[in-house]
């Protein structure tokens, strides 16, 4: 009797340390609203669309932490169905929390000091073998660490799926019962001694597990249009960057060649003075303005360093990269004009990973009503007990064993996911609400970036027909007049200093240009512009 006690003993103790193991296995809970920790599971893309239904893959809600069985004894396991969930785990998509889109740069400036002046070759794309856009952006596709990151959300996704197809554990369940204190004998009836083996399994009456997939399936589509999404916005990081390297190269060229056109004029002041046509003061005029153009050309250098280490940056390049990194294109607009407004919105709202992803949540959402909807029955849960020892050994009687089956099913009368499935429903509409917005801002978005290109577009014809050719026509008379003898210096002087805030001008409108036609293609998700 005292083995069979001890071999039930053990196994109880058995059963009781492995549930103390898988308690201590809860991770710890994240409030909402603080940024995803280093290493965490919470999701680096945004809330998913039509995520906000079931509230996860679980099953309803009034079955966390039931008992299995409605009865005290023997043959009903006294342990939470947790045990035999595999969907109680937590999930990557149940926490997830959202970022923000990166901002677009502002256009760099042009030196606060120093002069502008065109140079004779406007359209040098750079050497043949530098950095194109295009070599660009697919180097940041694969290279680029934060997209990188954010991928392992997909992978992540197809775990949920894995875990929601998970079959629940069948449970077992050993007890002895009436062991005595002492001994029975005549004086001290009882017994017999019971010993019983059983197990337990829930049966998925209501398909829980089948909709829990289904979930989990449309949730990674979600997921792989958010990575989309986030790779737009990468993309467009990466036209700001470039075409910031671009304009600050243009800048150091202009600069270079004012510094070249004032090296020149203060020859000529020092040869006048020299042969006392004009004074000291005129030189020192002439000079200082040499100084403060060579400050503007210094301070364009350092610019077009730090415009490269942002590039280099989003490119994931070694700082010694970054030093020799070269790249090629222009600011000038030699492209095809895009297409008609009326096309460039049928174009977003086909194509824009914002859109699609609410379209796919909207499909989410529906699933997430038919897993509310089986959520509605309890698993019904069999119980299997092939094992029973009666010990009638104390009364000299042989020991009998039987077996017994049973059934526990949770009567569906209160609770029916009634919140569950309202709350489901409501999600769908709210989806859908949200989808209609997301489309409206899209198309805003399109129109304003349009728009944006007929303006710009506008002004920098508009300088180039009229506005420069005028103001070279000035300067070239002023400049006639200054070597002829008929004007001074400080006349000569203000006429540069106009044309070149004319220069400086036309350098920030192409670069506007440029910028907008990059925008464009963030806005439609579709590169229609080079």
């Amino acid at each position: 009797m005292r083995h069979h006690v001890l071999r039930w003993s053990l196994i109880l103790g058995v059963v009781c340390w492995g549930g103390v193991r898988q308690s201590r296995a809860q991770g710890p809970t994240i409030e909402e609203g603080t940024p995803p920790e280093p290493g965490s599971r919470d999701s680096m893309l945004p809330d998913a669309p039509g995520s906000g239904g079931s509230g996860g893959l679980g099953n309803n809600p009034g079955d966390i932490g039931q008992i299995l069985g409605g009865r005290p004894g023997a043959s009903t396991p006294r342990i939470p169905t947790s045990a035999a969930d595999p969907t109680q785990a937590p999930s990557p998509t149940s926490l997830q929390m959202g970022i923000s889109a990166p901002k677009p740069r502002a256009t760099p400036e042009a030196p606060f000091y120093g002069s502008l002046s065109l140079p004779e070759v406007l359209e040098d794309e750079g050497p043949a073998g530098g950095l194109t856009l295009d070599a660009a952006i697919d180097r940041a596709l694969r290279e680029n660490l934060d997209l990188r990151a954010k991928f392992f959300e997909i992978p992540q996704a197809q775990a949920d799926i894995l875990q929601a197809g998970l079959r629940a554990n069948p449970i077992l369940y050993a007890d002895s019962q009436l062991i005595p204190y002492g001994q029975y004998n005549r004086t001290n009836n009882g017994g017999p001694m019971q010993f019983d083996v059983n197990v337990t399994y829930p049966l998925d009456v209501s398909r829980k597990r089948r909709a829990r997939v289904v979930v989990a399936t449309r949730a990674k589509r979600v997921l792989e249009a958010l990575y989309q999404d986030a790779v737009r916005m990468r993309i467009d990081e990466l036209y700001q960057s470039f075409l910031d390297v671009l304009a600050s190269r243009q800048t150091i060229r202009y600069a270079r060649k004012s510094v070249e056109g004032l090296d020149k004029l203060l020859e000529v002041e020092q040869k006048k003075f020299q042969q006392d046509v004009t004074t000291r003061a005129e030189v020192k005029r002439v000079e200082i303005q040499r100084d403060s153009a060579k400050i503007g050309l210094l301070d364009a250098e350092e610019q077009y360093r730090k415009t490269k280490r942002s590039l280099g940056t989003i490119l994931n390049l070694s700082p010694g990269e970054v030093e020799s990194l070269e790249i090629q294109g222009t600011i000038f607009d030699k492209f095809s004009p895009p297409p008609p407004l009326q096309e460039l919105n049928r174009i977003a709202l086909n194509v824009r990973p914002d859109i699609v992803s609410y379209r796919l949540g909207i499909h989410r959402a529906e699933a997430d009503v038919k897993l509310a909807l089986a959520n509605r029955y309890s698993d019904i849960y069999l119980l299997y007990q092939p094992y029973t020892l009666q010990n009638n050994s104390p009364f000299g009687l042989k020991s009998p064993h039987s077996w017994a089956v049973g059934v526990t099913a949770p009567l569906a009368i209160f609770n029916r996911n009634q919140g569950g499935i309202q709350r489901a429903k409501l999600n769908v509409v709210q989806t859908q609400v949200q989808l209609a917005t997301v489309e409206r801002q899209a198309l805003t978005e399109v129109a304003q970036a349009y728009q944006e290109y007929q303006t710009s577009l506008e002004m920098v014809r508009k300088i180039e027909k009229d506005v420069l050719p005028d103001a070279e026509m000035v300067l070239s008379d002023s400049r006639r007049l200054f070597f002829g003898g008929e004007k001074d210096v400080t006349y000569y002087l203000n006429a540069q200093r106009d044309y070149n805030d004319l220069v400086k001008q036309y350098l920030d409108t192409m670069v506007r240009h440029r910028r907008s036609m990059l925008a464009l293609n963030t806005a439609l998700g579709h590169r229609v512009l080079p």
